[in-house]
């Protein structure tokens, strides 16, 4: 049973298990298990994506103290309360789930798929795919759902133009959206509806709106009346003299205050429709999440969230909609990520700047990508350069380098046994622990947890490749403990490669593609520097590391020859040799 259970929860550190498998009284948290005491004697070393740990992973005071949290009920066991920012309270508030033993809900606005999918995609939902790791990090269920708005205004013009059927370009779209997604390394949320799948729920709940004189009918469009929701603008804080018809709304004179906005929309020529009480039509815009929210979810949940540019219309909208057809309708906790700019500009196809996820990814490694958008906090706005996303592509091959090297070693010695690690060892790793908790709980600080693992990583390098390192007592054994540590850092952050060494191949050569040169040039390039060193030609050898440094190509001499690794392009002036003796 101990074995069986010790594999659930390495299976859930990678990611790899269904959210909804296991009854809690079932359940040992991930943070538990991975407590921070002395490791025994039996202790292994992880292999990719993961292995169970071994039934006696854990010292005797290990399972003592897991025993009294455990007679404590839930919240003893989740020692660091996690806080989270509440967009409608303008605050941070202490995360209380409806139901502390059971499932958190948790709803996502998804994307209209008429086009390519951008970096304000990406940034809003890696931030949220964090959220849903970390809130399984801390032995919570989760009910993730996120939609696809597949009936939409730009669909139907951009399909008009394309001369293709609109859902047909949805389908398209969409499926290279969770293509992207897969690369970014997000789970697949528990649910992924679609509005054309859910016309019933949206026609039913637009039937309870309008029962309940929150809704008006105009020539087979149905309407929102503001004026008859004495709490609109309560989510924005705008006040509705200050509100206008958002966007993707037409102004219409016949609407009986400017900001009501459609529920539902009278058929056009040429566009799709299905029946309804009011005649043949469409959903409007906002209703489709308020509807399938409720539907999977229920009028009252945990986790609302999307961009910031979504709180108005869309969230103001879906409140003032979902209360007016349930009056007991609530939602906890409205999360919002930051803009993306892009050099400083707001990213707009208007300004010529928008940047798809898929060109970024034709250059850099995708887990580049989302090291960078970690790179700052998910509530910030964030700026897109080439220059930080080259620094964030350097960082993640030095963390994987790392981690590989650690991996062959463990691998090709033998480690000695014993009850306990070095004191120092144990004091990294639960630095490591407490920085990471503590930043992720306080409002999901990645960029801090992301901080909290240079350390490790460091005195990783020291333990692999100094003197006096590789004679450090229990060398092997405080090597495999550390990066069994910052392996779940990575995984909780998704950024947990399935191969340290497949991820570094694929480095390397979008590294090389960014620079238009191969391999077989730059090693070309080696030999020719190694002949100059030999000749004493040192200028000519210099000149060799600054041409290759300058596109990105740093050489690296050691005791068995010069080799090469990626890294941020580099100046003639800021060009280097790293020595790794």
């Amino acid at each position: 049973m101990a074995a069986a259970v010790a594999a659930v929860v390495a299976r859930r550190a990678a990611g790899l298990l269904p959210l909804l498998s296991s009854p809690s009284s079932a359940r040992i948290p991930l943070r538990r298990a991975l407590s921070l005491t002395p490791l025994p004697r039996s202790y292994r070393l992880l292999s990719h994506p993961a292995r169970p740990f071994s039934s006696s992973a854990f010292s005797a005071s290990a399972s003592a103290s897991a025993s009294a949290s455990a007679s404590n009920g839930v919240a003893a066991e989740r020692a660091r309360e996690l806080h989270l920012y509440n967009t409608k309270s303008r605050k941070k508030e202490h995360f209380r789930p409806r139901a502390p033993d059971g499932e958190v809900g948790m709803y996502v606005c998804g994307v209209t798929p008429y086009d390519d999918s951008h970096i304000g995609h990406a940034r809003a939902y890696v931030a949220f795919d964090v959220l849903y790791r970390y809130l399984r990090y801390l032995d919570y269920e989760v009910r993730y759902v996120r939609n696809f708005t597949d009936i939409d205004d730009k669909i139907i013009a951009r399909a008009n133009q394309l001369g293709e059927d609109p859902f047909s370009l949805s389908k398209r779209f969409s499926d290279d959206f969770l293509s992207d997604m897969a690369n970014l390394q997000c789970l697949p949320p528990s649910v992924e509806p679609r509005v054309s799948d859910h016309i019933d729920q949206i026609v039913n709940m637009i039937k309870q709106i309008l029962d309940n004189n929150c809704a008006y009918v105009v020539g087979g469009d149905v309407y929102f009346s503001v004026d008859n929701f004495p709490e609109y603008g309560e989510l924005s804080g705008r006040k509705l003299d200050d509100n206008r018809a958002g966007e993707r709304v037409a102004v219409d004179e016949r609407k009986r205050n400017p900001a009501d906005f459609a529920l539902w929309k009278a058929a056009k020529d040429g566009e799709p429709w299905w029946d309804s009480p009011w005649g043949p039509g469409r959903p409007g815009w906002h209703i489709e999440c308020s509807a399938m929210s409720a539907h999977y979810l229920g009028h009252s949940f945990d986790i609302h969230g999307g961009g910031e540019d979504l709180i108005f219309p869309h969230h103001e909208n879906e409140i003032a909609q979902s209360r007016a057809a349930c009056c007991d309708s609530s939602i906890n906790y409205w999360i919002h990520n930051g803009f993306v700019n892009v050099n400083s500009q707001k990213m707009s196809k208007s300004l010529g700047n928008f940047i798809t996820i898929r060109k970024v990814i034709e250059m850099y490694h995708p887990l580049a990508l989302r090291m960078f958008l970690l790179g700052t906090h998910y509530r910030s706005p964030i700026n897109y350069t080439i220059e930080q996303l080259n620094v964030a592509s350097d960082r993640l091959y030095y963390t994987y380098q790392t981690l590989h090297d650690c991996e062959e070693s463990c691998q090709q010695q033998e480690k000695n046994s014993g009850d306990s690690l070095p004191a120092n060892t144990l004091n990294y790793i639960e630095k490591l622990h407490d920085e990471f908790e503590t930043s992720m709980s306080d409002d999901l600080h990645t960029s801090v947890a992301l901080a909290a693992i240079s350390e490790p990583l460091k005195v990783m390098n020291d333990l692999l490749h100094t003197r006096k390192g590789k004679k450090q007592e229990k060398r092997l054994e405080s090597l495999a403990a550390l990066e069994e540590k910052i392996k779940v850092v990575l995984s909780v952050l998704g950024l947990l490669p399935s191969s340290y060494h497949e991820a570094l191949l694929q480095l390397r050569e979008k590294a090389l593609r960014r620079a238009s040169i191969t391999e077989e040039h730059v090693l070309q390039k080696i030999e020719e520097r190694t002949a100059a060193r030999k000749a004493k030609q040192y200028e000519k050898s210099d000149e060799i590391r600054k041409e290759l440094a300058a596109v990105g190509i740093a050489l690296m001499d050691g005791p068995d020859g010069t080799t090469w690794r990626p890294s941020a392009p580099l100046s003639e002036e800021e060009g280097v040799v790293v020595k790794t003796t």
